[in-house]
């Protein structure tokens, strides 16, 4: 026998939703756009921003690579990349949809210095930032790193695993770059999709916990 609904304590009962309620609710979060998300690729010249944004994107990704001419060869540091031959001058643009509710729209910044004047466009609206480090050449990522933390936006900070290996273990990287202990530094390889899955969800996963500290402070304030 089937039971009654049990009353509240206003003397109303609890009704059960209709038959095929719940479904036509799945439905509606399936048929609803996917949140956009934009992330922010960063780093110094040549640590494999291009090659990240390319491996997980799910759409061709748009590049702005210009040839590496003679005047630039002097400028910029080659001897650990000498195979490079173009380098980024505006930005890189690749998107990846995580599942039927979110997409990420990921933008590559440009490595050199030069074209710093770019950022504050490409970044306007990031949720959040990956800082791409090679660890044979540390200093070329401070200017990125300084430019999250000096803009509070959420970023983490990944080693490029070239030829395999790093330089040095996380824990010396963190003391050398000064970032601060909720900053999350982990080792991921530029060329594998999952790698960059994964170095993608944790810059995520705080972005979001942002987000949500946002919105319980605005709770508290009124």
């Amino acid at each position: 026998m089937v039971s009654a609904p049990s009353p509240t304590p206003g003397g109303s009962s609890v009704k059960a939703d209709p038959p095929g309620t719940v479904a036509a609710r799945d439905d509606d979060v399936l048929n609803q756009p996917p949140l956009p998300v934009k992330m922010v690729i960063a780093g110094g010249f040549g640590v494999g921003k291009t090659t990240t944004v390319a491996s997980i994107s799910e759409i061709e990704p748009l590049t702005t690579e210009a040839s590496i001419t003679t005047v630039a060869a002097g400028v910029d540091d080659l001897s650990h990349t000498p195979e490079k031959t173009t380098t980024t001058v505006a930005m890189d643009f690749g998107c990846i949809t995580l599942d039927p509710t979110l997409k990420l729209y990921l933008f590559g910044t440009p490595g050199q210095e030069r074209f710093g004047f770019m950022w504050d466009d490409i970044v306007e609206g990031a949720l959040g930032g990956l800082v791409i480090v090679d660890t044979r050449r540390l200093d070329d990522c401070y200017a990125a790193v300084d430019y999250f933390e000096n803009r509070d936006i959420p970023f983490a900070v990944a080693l490029n695993a070239f030829d395999g290996k790093v330089d040095y273990e996380l824990d010396e990287v963190r003391w050398a770059l000064d970032v601060s202990d909720h900053v999350p530094v982990t080792v991921f390889d530029a060329r594998e999709r999952g790698s960059v899955r994964d170095t993608l969800l944790v810059v995520l996963e705080l972005a979001l916990e942002r987000v949500e500290e946002g919105k319980g402070r605005a709770a508290v304030r009124y």
